[in-house]
């Protein structure tokens, strides 16, 4: 059988990896001249890591990754704790694997070594996909066609797959623009703290996390704001722009908007959650399936577990548009469910009145003092989660 993957992110190279352990034929058409991701750092929860270590890339990764302490809520102005989790250690023995941050680039790298030591010459870059037939067949922008067993829509948000499939209805702007950075950490007078740190402000939050064995800090600031900014992971925004939205708060978060040798700024869009994810042997994956806001630190993570599932379920069969059926039927729930709970999540941090803030995190900070195991429990459903099983 053979693969044909447009889109060579991180859903997509993983897709190729499980395809490829499973017997398959694996060509990945990326239209960057280039795989390289811009600086940004991602939380690798236990349910993501499984993938990764099934994948055969966490070796790989290891020198690279950085565990949290605890995952905590601060206030944004003021630095003061809402609450604390442990995490360190934690995650192995509750969910039965490791909650991570890691540099996007590092994964990214990773995936694409041990694709190309699995299937040499399975990456081309500077291949953009304009179109496919049900069938199994893509179209390049230069009048090219290639024929496969099966086409996976790994290409993102603004999907060429995905908008020959199910239309050309634009994604929903959230009502959010984001921020994002990193910083060397001996750069920072005021470093943010080892955990996965959530900062809850007006109309606002950020996230700070650290990155690559603890060297580097890593920023994401989301805001509300009506007009969206432009969409884009490498758009530069202005850092006044920056210091403005943050005024006044923690000096941890201040700092890092200061010293940040680049600011990326872009706004943040999802979509309904659609009614199929193939067309024929067609089938779509990741973003271009789900995009979801930022504020459960799933994104990446689901993208993985499509990669894993897909490729179980065309496992051993002939039946293609079957199985992507089935692989749909099994996705849908899960990740619908995750984008309304990232969307209710910065609902949650955006708490605009004091009255408002003092309701709801006076006592998530009291339950979480109290019951700490309760409110890890809630996360069970996603972290416990184990598409590996699959195989």
């Amino acid at each position: 059988m053979k693969a044909l993957i447009v889109g060579g992110g991180i859903g997509g190279l993983s897709a190729a990896i499980a395809l490829h352990l499973r017997g398959w034929t694996v060509r990945v058409f990326e239209q960057a001249p280039a795989l390289a991701e811009v600086g940004a750092g991602l939380q690798i929860s236990p349910n993501g890591w499984r993938v990764l270590d099934a994948l055969g890339v966490a070796d790989h990764l290891a020198p690279a990754v950085f565990e949290p302490d605890a995952i905590e809520m601060r206030l944004g102005l003021t630095g003061r704790q809402v609450f604390r989790l442990p995490m360190k250690g934690y995650a192995v023995t509750r969910w039965g694997a490791p909650y991570l941050h890691i540099h996007r680039a590092d994964l990214v790298d990773a995936l694409t070594v041990r694709l190309v030591a699995l299937a040499p010459g399975a990456v081309q870059t500077g291949r953009s996909v304009s179109g496919y037939a049900p069938s199994g067949m893509v179209q390049f922008d230069d009048g090219e066609t290639e024929e496969a067993d099966l086409v996976v829509g790994a290409d993102g948000l603004h999907s060429a797959i995905r908008r020959q499939m199910l239309g050309p209805q634009s994604p929903r702007y959230t009502g959010n623009v984001a921020w994002r950075a990193v910083v060397p950490l001996s750069d920072l007078d005021n470093p943010p703290p080892p955990t996965a740190c959530v900062w809850a402000g007006n109309k606002r939050h950020a996230v700070t996390t650290r990155l690559r064995a603890g060297t580097m800090a890593n920023f994401v600031g989301m805001i509300e704001q009506d007009e969206p900014a432009p969409e884009g992971w490498r758009i530069e925004g202005n850092r006044d722009d920056a210091l403005a939205a943050f005024s006044g708060w923690d000096p941890a978060i201040v700092g890092l908007i200061e010293r940040a040798p680049v600011l990326n700024r872009w706004a943040l869009f999802d979509r309904a959650p659609l009614p199929r994810w193939n067309d024929g042997r067609v089938a779509l994956l990741g973003d271009a399936a789900h995009p979801m806001l930022p504020s459960m630190a799933q994104g990446a993570v689901q993208a993985l577990e499509d990669a894993w599932t897909l490729a179980a379920t065309l496992d051993g069969t002939n039946d293609i548009e079957a199985a992507l059926g089935r692989y749909y039927d099994q996705r849908i729930d899960r990740t619908a469910r995750i984008q309304a709970g990232s969307a209710a999540n910065a609902r949650m941090f955006h708490k605009a009145s004091v009255v408002g803030r003092f309701g709801f995190y006076g006592p998530m900070a009291l339950g979480a003092r109290l019951f700490p195991n309760l409110i890890h429990a809630r996360q069970d459903w996603v972290y416990r989660h184990d598409v590996t099983a699959l195989a």
